[in-house]
Formats: structure tokens, sequence, C-alpha cells
């Protein structure tokens, strides 16, 4: 893990912070409503967003309840009212604030991980940089500091950065985070990189709207907050069975939407909950599942790794769906589209849809995994360079935040996919050849311990 020393002593600037079609609107008294305060949170009253209410309300009205899946999609990316692709959402003025916005810190630690399973692969001489969902850029931003800083480590590689991105106000974002006035949008919107540009350090970055169209080559993906946004699917265990709980109109209140339990099986109540299934109530992202076998065949077929970071559970949880707005719980249901809308991610269920042609490694918290990729040195080093009381404090505060059990360090976890090589053991020499050393297997960082 000598990568891992050289970055922690080295000082950089502290940087201050598918839907399932439901047949025909049942009769009367045939749909239960479910029991709204065990899906929902709410703590404030928000305007009601009168057209994404109405998209759903006349969708309702014509098919019937749709699932939360599709009530998630719609509400989220919608390509005219969702909420990622109108809303700067991001930071202290948005309604929720992710790692990298808390500390300069996290993205380095996280691009040490990336240089370390680099080097892990034999250092190949081509490396995609791939982010899902970066946010306002910052993850990014930081791993390419510790690129540029380790630049004799990693020069001899191509390096490129590619970020899938839906939004095309985070895009616009990310673009001056990353490129400042050096990127350009395509000239069709049939071309599958939307925007390209430059960083000041030389690296091109692309832009794209699906993972699929990122080119194949050995890459390192990293999904920081993304699969918490992914659609899920929700089912409540009944006398009956299981049942799939959908989204309908209230019918004390038009202009309100409420919970119900499907009368009789649904397609995805047959066939996304697990055989065996012991809890009560069960969220299975089936998107997610598809994002998770894409990346283990990418993964497979050309080498690399992914690191997923997120709020989550190993299969033990059961209703995590809830809103934010303005840094505060808010009901899924009021006022759609003026809200974030998230779920805790199953570990567990991304393990099975990975497969067995990739390695899976974790959940770990995120304490567990920033301390072993050496936070508290690297905090050590920040602190001895920096004299300011109000600096360091604001250093002492984000360590805080992201590594206390209270808070963000045992709520939030790591979980990796890794080509099977990268932990065969290294054979054993045959014959009389007296040759050089056994090559001694890397380390994955962040899953176990580093030892200076």
């Amino acid at each position: 893990m000598r990568i891992c020393q050289e970055l922690l002593c080295r000082t950089f600037s502290h940087r201050v912070t598918p839907c399932l079609p439901v047949t025909g609107k049942p009769a009367a008294g045939r749909w239960s409503p479910a029991q709204r305060g065990s899906f929902c949170s709410s703590s404030e009253d928000g305007k009601p967003q009168p057209s994404m209410l109405k998209h759903l309300s006349s969708k309702i009205r014509a098919t019937g309840p749709i699932s939360v899946s599709e009530y998630m999609r719609e509400v989220l990316t919608n390509p005219v009212t969702g909420y990622y692709v109108r809303r700067n959402m991001l930071g202290a003025d948005g309604d929720f604030i992710t790692s990298p916005e808390i500390s300069q810190v996290f993205g380095e630690l996280l691009g040490v991980w990336v240089v370390s399973e680099w080097m892990g692969a034999a250092r190949p001489k081509r490396l995609q940089l791939v982010e899902l969902g970066p946010g306002k850029g910052s993850l990014v931003a930081d791993i390419l500091r510790v690129f540029t800083q380790l630049r004799s480590v990693v020069g001899g590689a191509s390096v490129s950065v590619h970020l899938v991105e839906v939004s095309p106000t985070l895009s616009r974002v990310q673009a001056q985070t990353l490129t400042g006035n050096r990127s350009q949008t395509a000239s069709s919107e049939d071309d599958p990189v939307y925007r390209r540009g430059e960083t000041a350090a030389g690296f091109p970055v692309s832009w794209y709207r699906r993972l699929e169209d990122v080119p194949a080559a050995f890459s390192i993906f990293v999904a920081h907050e993304f699969f918490d946004a992914l659609p899920i699917y929700k089912f409540q265990r009944t006398e009956k069975g299981w049942r799939e709980v959908l989204v309908d109109i209230d019918p004390a209140d038009p202009d309100r939407l409420r919970f119900v339990v499907a009368p009789t099986p649904t397609l995805a109540s047959s066939t996304l909950v697990q055989a065996g299934e012991r809890r009560s109530h069960v969220e299975v992202c089936a998107e997610g599942g598809v994002v998770v076998q894409q990346l283990a065949r990418r993964i497979q077929e050309e080498g690399g790794a992914a690191l997923i970071a997120d709020y989550g559970h190993d299969g033990t949880k059961t209703d995590t769906f809830r809103g934010f707005k303005g840094h505060r719980l808010h009901d899924v249901l009021e006022a759609p589209g003026s809200a974030d809308l998230t779920a805790d991610v199953d570990f567990s269920f991304l393990r099975r849809m990975a497969g067995g042609g990739v390695a899976c490694l974790g959940p770990v918290s995120q304490r567990t995994f920033l301390q072993n990729m050496g936070i508290d040195a690297r905090m050590q080093v920040l602190l001895r360079s920096c004299s300011d009381p109000s600096s360091r404090q604001q250093l002492l505060s984000s360590y805080d935040l992201l590594t206390s059990a209270s808070r963000m360090g045992e709520r939030f976890f790591f979980f990796c996919l890794l080509h099977p090589s990268r932990l065969a053991a290294p054979r054993p020499p045959h014959g009389l050849k007296l040759e050089k050393k056994n090559p001694v297997q890397l380390p994955v960082a962040g899953f176990t311990e580093l030892r200076f």
C-alpha cells in the first residue's frame, strides 16, 4: 500500500466546502389503503407542484394505481418536470449535501482507492474513470487532483473521465467544476456523448445519458449516492401472500395521493420477491439490479472495478422510502417533484444480481472504509499544516460528520465489485528455476486495514 502512504504524506490546499401496468381501475372498496405513516415521514408542508401532480393524477385516472417505481421515475427524472432535471438540489442551499461537499479528504481517499485498484490490475495502459450520477463534479475533481499529484505513478496511463448524468442542469454544473469554459455540447441529440470537455490538467471528459454508451475498456466505476435514487418497488406480506404497494389518488381529496395495497398479485410481486423472504415489507430496486449486472459484465470482460457507496443495509431493513427537502425529511407523496426521493440500498440484492462472474467485497461502514484508507493520518497532515482556528474547526467537524457512528460513519456503506483475478492467489513457482520473488497480491484498499 505504498501508494496510500505517499498520498497521505502530501498536503493539498484545504477546500471549503420499467413501469408495470395495472389492469384497469378496480371497483370501489377493492383496494386497501396502506398505512401512510409506515411508508413516509413528513416534517414540513410544501407547496403543491401542479404540473407533476396533474400529470400523475391523469396517469392514475387512465390506467389505475401506479407502482412506486413508476412514481419515483416520474417524480425524479421526468424530462419536463422531474426533480433532477429542473433543479440544482445539492449543497447547503439545496435539499441535501453529500460527502464530497463536506470534505476534500473524502474524494482524495477515493482517488487513492482508484489508483490502488489500477495498480492491483497490473497498471493497464488505458484507464477510464467512470462516475454514475456525479452530483456537482466535486468527487471527480478531488480524484483527478490525486491523479495530478501522483502523476509519477499514473503518468504512464492514458486517463479519461466518463460521466453518466441524466440531468442537463447538473451536467452544466459539473462541466463548470471540471473544465471551466473548456466544454461544448453535441450538435445532435442522437450523439451518445452529449457534452465533451477537458480539464486544466488535460484529462478529457465526456458526458453520457446511459451507462451502456460508455466505451468498452478497462474502467474504474464510482457510484456515490447513485443507487439510492433509483426507482424501487414496494411489497407487503398479507394473509393472501405478497402484494405490491401502489400509488393512488386519495378518494377523500383528489389533490392528494395515497398508498394502496394491490388486491391481487402483480407481475412485480410475482417475480421480484425472493423465495424464502422473511421480512414483512420489502423494497426491490430492479433497475439497480440491471445496472449492477452491466457493471459486472463489463468488469468481467474488460477488467476494472466498481466502488459503490450509499446509505444501505445487507438485506435486513424493510421500509426506507423517504423524501428530503431543505435538508429535512419530507412526505414522499406531498408536492411531488419538489423534494428528493430516496431508499436505502439493499446490498444483498446487488450481490445476488452481480452473479458469480465477479468478486464482491462489503458492505463495510463508511467509518471502517475511511479509517482503513488512512483518514486519521490524512487529517493529521492537514491539521499540522493549518494554523487558522476556524479552518481547523472545520476540518474536525467534517471528520466527525464523515466518521461518527451517530452521523454518517455507520449509516453509509461501501461495496465493491472486482475482477476475479484481482483476488486470485499468485501461482507457486515450479521446478528449480531461481527467478524473481513471487508477486505479492496488493490488498484491496478500504476493505483491508491499511498498515504503515
